[in-house]
């Protein structure tokens, strides 16, 4: 535990101190508290109120804290026991590193003046090991070393201090070497190996020996390295040739490089005295120019070609010798082969490197001389080119060639010409050499500068700053230097009789062209330049663009109000409205224009303010005034009304204007109670806003009602349907057929249609239940069924269908869009017709109706009934005949006409068509039920 090293005088010192009131900046004295490193958060160090004679609670009161600078917080106050405390883990080695003292100062600050200084030492524990920076060392003794040399060892580091640091080194047991530990002025302990024996490489190569580190804590700490000594050879035997001579026959044709032999000694020593080298010996300069012998592999290959001409027969004497000195020699014999080895050589005499791309045809660029070494068929030559060259060779005298031109040069499209001239000898395998040549075009005045479009637009916004870069031409010219220098110029001309240089300028280097006004769109909208680029050549080309700069719209202008105007001499600037107005009556009618265009010119109308809310709207684009609501007696006479206008620029500019209305009946009126006008104490004491609410609430609830009773009808017709399938599963023995045809016909000419009419503004409302247009036989089937869902008797059905009276095709009935018939393209689905909405339905029962009437008509039906039965006997059977049928036809109607469909039989038996409107009426009511 930390003990403080403070003496009793200091304690007493304070707490006079502090009784007498004096009030110093820093204490002289200091405290001294020792704490292990590594010690755990929060561990104690010393009791700081009680050195001080201090209370505890005085620390808090006097606000004692901690300072310190340029370090962590590594210790921490606790007010309430007055002790100091450990803030976190301390490592001393991080601290202090290898400092034989390890201090930490700090002051501990009370009444915002008074510093108290505070000296803790970290005491070092051995908590780190000794560290090899290698953990194996080579040491090379070479094997006729003398004992007693030493050599240095790389020595362990240990970051504690003191007693816990390394203290001693030992070696293991071995027969030659010993361990000797030298300290250093610093106290740094330094192991160096000494040689006891003399060493033996045959004996022994390599030594293996362990060196241990350890230092002096409790309990002590170490660390084992390996050293590896390596006993170095004496030169003691001579390098030995595998052969004592090489001989090797080559052809004369050897590519330069090429390996030809290689001579290898041996030398049984080691390391630097068994490292051979290879060299010529006795040798001439000739040979040394043609071949050359690698020092470390024996490598012998040839420096130029061979010439078999020239000698075919080659010796040389080689050594090999070791590090130390010792050498051995031996012969090597190289033999030439005669082969066609030469190959032809192509020397240019002359030629043009720039020719200009206008030189005529048939110039001669260049001339060479052709020879081979070889003789009879080895040394005839032959030279060429590329074919895709605007150039040709042409043989001279002897074997001298030129080359000149076959077509025209075009710098343009290619500056420089990489000519490749090869010449080929006759021998086999003939043998070729390639020389290369390059021909620079020089540039000629004959491409006038281009630009990239014929003509240019340009969109510029109005209100521009003056001097801004607007556009930039640029114009290439393929020629080069300044040929294809071009400069640029505006064409003269006059806009609004100013020139137009005044308003715009171009850069003559650049092509960049300014705006030397700002552009009002108001003023013009648009101007036509012509830039012109011209070369600097000799004579100069030019060429010519037009460029076409449109100025934009921006919205610089406000709307301007045209009506009303202020008021002037003789006339009051009153609007008036009678008191009998209704709502939608046009009072006044706001008149505005924009200078600008586009939907900066787009303006609409917004009533700002009101003296009375709800009793004036304007229109959003046109500007009228009109009364929202009927006027009421208890409106104001006089109303003041600001409207907007604004456009739908970015940003939107507006305008507004005043408009006062005065509600009277007469002029007279308005004259005499003109200057008595007051607005209203309370605009808001309007009760539009309650009518509004009462107004939409009986609609919603209306409406509801509605859905209520209309789901209850839906349910009970779908309730009755489900009793009628559930009767239907009592008729055993009987096919499903027999009942889908009847119901697939009533489904199709069964249609309901209904409208409701709920308008919020209108004074009344509807709803409307259109009658199902049925078939008189569905009609009388349907009662019959009422009567008993499971026994139809076809005869009293026919009965009660004779009995219907029909009346006559009513004129005004008329199809809707959506009734016509048609394609089911051609339907467009009205809800409130009568004809079929689903367009599937729809067709099927024209089909229906069409192929029933017609069969009826001529009683030769393929369907599979008899005549008369519109082919239902062979669904129903056949004693179900359009006897027991009634004729139904005289219920579809003719689009366009007031014919219906009648039966042909009917007619041969004398029965007249009844009138369609009592059925429909009837058939009304049987819906009902």
């Amino acid at each position: 535990m930390a003990a403080p090293q403070k003496g009793r005088d200091y304690r007493g010192f304070i707490l006079l101190s502090i009784l007498l009131g004096t009030r110093r900046g820093a204490w002289a004295g200091h405290i001294l508290y020792s704490v292990p490193e590594e010690a755990d958060k929060g561990s104690f160090v010393g009791n700081i109120a009680k050195d001080l004679g201090l209370e505890p609670r005085e620390l808090a009161e006097r606000g004692a804290r901690i300072v310190s600078t340029g370090r962590t917080q590594l210790f921490a106050l606790n007010l309430r026991s007055g002790s100091l405390v450990t803030a976190d883990r301390i490592d001393r080695e991080e601290l202090c590193a290898q400092s034989a003292r390890c201090l930490v100062n700090f002051n501990i600050l009370m009444d915002k003046m008074n510093l108290y200084p505070i000296e803790v030492e970290i005491i070092d524990i051995n908590d780190n090991a000794p560290r090899f920076l290698m953990e194996e060392m080579t040491v090379k003794i070479t094997e006729n070393t003398a004992p007693g040399v030493r050599y240095p060892l790389n020595e362990a580091r240990d970051p504690d201090v003191g007693t816990n640091s390394i203290q001693s080194y030992q070696l293991n047991s071995n027969q030659h070497f010993s361990l000797v530990v030298q300290t250093g002025d610093d106290g740094a302990k330094y192991p160096e190996l000494v040689l006891e024996r003399v060493l033996d490489r045959e004996e022994e190569a390599v030594h293996h020996l362990l060196l241990t580190a350890s230092d002096g804590g409790n309990p002590p700490r170490s660390e084992t390295a390996r050293i590896q000594v390596t006993v170095v050879d004496v030169n003691d035997h001579a390098p030995v040739f595998s052969l004592p001579q090489y001989q090797v026959s080559v052809p004369e044709n050897m590519p330069v490089g090429t390996r030809l032999l290689t001579v290898h000694a041996i030398d049984l020593d080691e390391g630097v005295n068994g490292e051979v080298t290879y060299s010529f010996r006795k040798i001439t300069q000739k040979i040394l120019q043609i071949f050359q012998l690698n020092p470390h592999t024996g490598e012998l290959s040839t420096l130029e070609g061979l010439d078999y001409e020239v000698s075919n027969y080659y010796e040389m004497e080689v050594q090999a010798q070791d590090g130390p000195g010792s050498m051995t020699r031996a012969k090597v014999m190289i033999t030439i082969l005669d082969v066609n080895d030469n190959s032809p050589e192509v020397t240019v005499t002359s030629v043009s490197n720039l020719i200009p791309e206008d030189t005529p045809l048939g110039t001669v660029v260049a001339l060479f001389y052709l020879q081979d070494q070889d003789s009879g068929e080895n040394g005839e030559v032959t030279c060429t080119i590329s074919e895709n060259l605007p150039f040709k060779l042409e043989r001279s005298i002897d074997n001298y060639y030129r080359l000149v031109t076959v077509k025209n040069l075009d710098r343009e499209k290619l500056s420089v010409y990489n000519i490749t001239l090869k010449a080929t000898d006759g021998g086999t395998p003939p043998l070729s050499s390639e020389t290369h040549i390059s021909i620079n075009v020089a540039d000629t005045n004959d491409n006038p500068p281009a630009f990239p479009q014929s003509s240019y637009s340009v969109y510029i916004p109005e209100n521009n700053p003056r001097g801004a870069s607007i556009f930039s031409v640029t114009a290439h010219d393929p020629d080069s230097q300044e040929n294809a220098h071009v400069t640029y110029s505006l064409s003269e001309d006059t806009l609004q009789g100013a020139s137009l240089s005044s308003y715009v300028s171009i850069n003559s280097d650049t092509g960049i062209l300014y705006a030397l006004h700002s552009f009002d769109y108001e003023l013009f909208r648009d101007l036509q330049l012509r830039v012109t680029a011209q070369d600097r050549g000799n004579p100069p080309l030019s060429s010519n663009v037009t460029l076409s700069i449109f100025v934009l719209d921006q919205n610089d202008n406000a709307p301007e109000i045209l009506y009303p105007t202020f008021p002037i001499e003789g006339s009051t600037g009153v609007e008036l409205a009678p008191r009998f107005a209704e709502s939608g009556y046009l009072v006044t009618k706001v008149v505005a224009v924009d200078r600008d265009s586009g939907q900066n010119a787009w303006l609409s109308y917004h009533l700002l303010k009101a003296s009375e809310p709800g009793l004036f709207a304007v229109g959003l684009h046109t500007g009228e005034v009109r009364t929202a609501r009927a006027l009421l007696d208890r409106d104001a006479l006089k109303q003041s009304l600001v409207v907007a206008v604004q456009d739908h620029g970015q940003p939107p500019l507006s305008a507004t204007v005043t408009l006062t209305v005065a509600v009277a009946d007469s002029i007279p009126d308005i004259l005499a109670d003109l200057g008595s006008l007051e607005p209203p104490a309370d605009p808001n004491a309007s009760g539009l806003t309650l009518y509004l609410v009462v107004a939409v609430a009986a609609v919603s609830c209306v409406f509801l009602a509605f859905v209520i009773v209309l789901l209850a009808l839906r349910l009970r017709r779908w309730h009755a349907s489900r009793l009628l399938q559930a009767a239907g599963g009592g008729l055993l023995g009987v096919p499903a057929s027999q009942f889908v045809g009847v119901d697939g016909v009533r489904a199709f000419l069964q249609t309901y249609s209904h409208e409701v009419s709920l308008t919020a503004g209108s004074r009344e409302s509807h709803v409307i239940f259109p009658q199902p247009n049925y078939a008189d036989m569905l009609i009388s089937l349907e009662t019959c069924e009422k009567k008993d869902p499971l026994s139809i008797d076809f005869h009293e059905c026919k009965d009660e269908a004779e009995n219907i009276q029909q009346a006559p095709p009513n004129t005004d009935w008329r199809f809707s869009q959506a009734q016509r018939p048609g394609t089911s393209g051609s339907q467009n689905g009205d809800e409130t017709g009568t004809w079929p909405n689903n367009q599937f339905d729809t067709e099927m029962l024209q089909a229906m109706i069409l192929a029933s009437a017609s069969e009826a008509a001529d009683g030769s039906s393929t369907l599979g009934g008899g005549a008369g039965t519109m082919g239902l006997s062979a669904r129903y059977g056949p004693q179900f005949t359009l006897q027991h049928v009634p004729d139904y036809r005289q219920n579809v109607y003719i689009p366009g006409s007031n014919a219906t469909l009648t039966n042909a039989a009917g007619k041969r038996d004398g029965k007249a068509p009844a009138g369609g409107n009592g059925s429909k009426k009837k058939s009304g009511k049987k819906e009902k039920k």
